[in-house]
């Protein structure tokens, strides 16, 4: 894993909505959906804390006192299952150990949960690390078959610099459709020869099928984006036959007209592309899940490496979004909220409770108030 910088890189441009941002909503819970025979709403909140040192340094100074009361209206919070921690490979010393170098970050398998792609409290997520089906999932009527292996391909700038290459994702390079899909029809032939169909889905990602992607580990765009690619890079025999189309399409890309065009408008080339969310679709996975609420705004902050901006997009979340969901949560609806960092998640459960647990609770607070910075801080 040498070569992975924990910073991300600074750019001018907010990175667009998640890939799979059309599984779930980013406004709280309709009333209607408050009915019993409705799934639990749940919050999931990405990349609500990170290890970069400027994270790490304003989390002291959030003020969030509606996240505060929410949460001690909650149970004890759950993780991930600390027996099954994900990881790239295996560490030759558990101490050196970084779960921020997993290929999925924490998010997704909260995501992938809910949509019923696994189920991590019994799951080996170390195995599954690199392997949740997000282009297949969210592609399914686009796909050849229901079983045919996908994967998305996201035309991207890759900066060279003093020992490393830093991945700007396209949604920093205000890429065009009609420049994107000129790119992508440049690279079909080629792909072509290696058994991929590619297929337009949007500036920011093309859907690709293959056998190739069956069992091809990938690492998460919101892991790779503004870092080091070192590291993130898939390993295997599958591997290699995709980095050679992915050098190829280096070559390809250098003098492509629309890179020409994009450079008399001072943008930045397109001269790559990431793969991610490889796989097959799993028999009874969902389209959608409509009881996730999962606001970006910390993400797109946090991936744009603006960190003042992520303490403004926490300020108002709690001032604005968390209010109706405590003021579910004192009507006794039953809640999840999910908080997710870049090593790891704690889910906390809010459920109707007697007289009883609540005075306990009261006065269990009161002894022991909850301290925000350090619950951050085990994300």
């Amino acid at each position: 894993m040498a070569g992975i910088v924990a910073s991300r890189t600074i750019v001018t441009m907010l990175p667009a909505p998640s890939l799979f941002a059309t599984a779930v909503q980013c406004a709280p819970p309709a009333p209607a959906s408050l009915d019993a025979a409705h799934p639990v709403p749940h919050l999931v909140l990405p990349f609500a804390s990170s290890s970069d040192e400027a994270c790490q340094a304003l989390l002291p100074t959030l003020v969030l006192p509606n996240l505060t009361r929410l949460l001690a209206l909650a149970n004890p919070p759950r993780g991930l299952p600390a027996t099954s921690t994900p990881c790239t490979v295996a560490p030759a010393n558990a101490a050196d150990f970084d779960p921020e170098l997993t290929l999925t970050p924490p998010h997704e398998w909260v995501l992938a949960q809910a949509l019923g792609l696994v189920d991590i409290t019994t799951a080996d997520l170390a195995a599954l690390d690199g392997h949740l089906p997000w282009a297949a999932v969210m592609s399914r009527p686009l796909l050849v078959s229901s079983d045919t292996p996908a994967a998305w391909f996201s035309p991207c700038h890759q900066e060279v610099g003093t020992g490393q290459v830093t991945l700007h994702p396209p949604a920093t390079l205000g890429l065009s459709d009609a420049h994107s899909q000129a790119l992508m029809a440049a690279l079909q032939p080629l792909a072509l020869e290696d058994g991929i169909r590619l297929h337009w889905v949007a500036a920011d990602r093309w859907l690709a099928q293959g056998p190739v992607f069956a069992s091809l580990p990938s690492a998460s765009l919101d892991r790779v984006a503004g870092r080091s690619i070192a590291g993130w890079l898939s390993s295997g025999p599958a591997a290699a036959s995709l980095r050679r189309l992915q050098s190829e399409a280096q070559m390809l890309y250098y003098n492509h007209p629309a890179n020409d065009e994009r450079e008399a408008q001072r943008l930045a080339p397109v001269n790559a592309f990431w793969i991610s969310g490889s796989g097959i679709c799993p028999p009874g996975a969902r389209h959608a899940a409509p009881e996730l609420v999962v606001p970006q705004t910390l993400r797109t902050a946090a991936l744009q490496g603006h960190w003042a901006g992520w303490q403004q997009a926490w300020q108002t979340l709690d001032a604005e979004v968390l209010p109706a969901w405590l003021d579910l949560a004192r009507r006794g609806q039953p809640l999840r909220i999910t908080l997710c960092g870049e090593r790891s998640c704690l889910s906390f459960d809010l459920t109707p409770r007697s007289a009883w647990q609540g005075m306990r609770q009261k006065i269990s607070s009161f002894f022991a108030p909850l301290r925000l910075t350090e619950l951050l801080n085990q994300l």
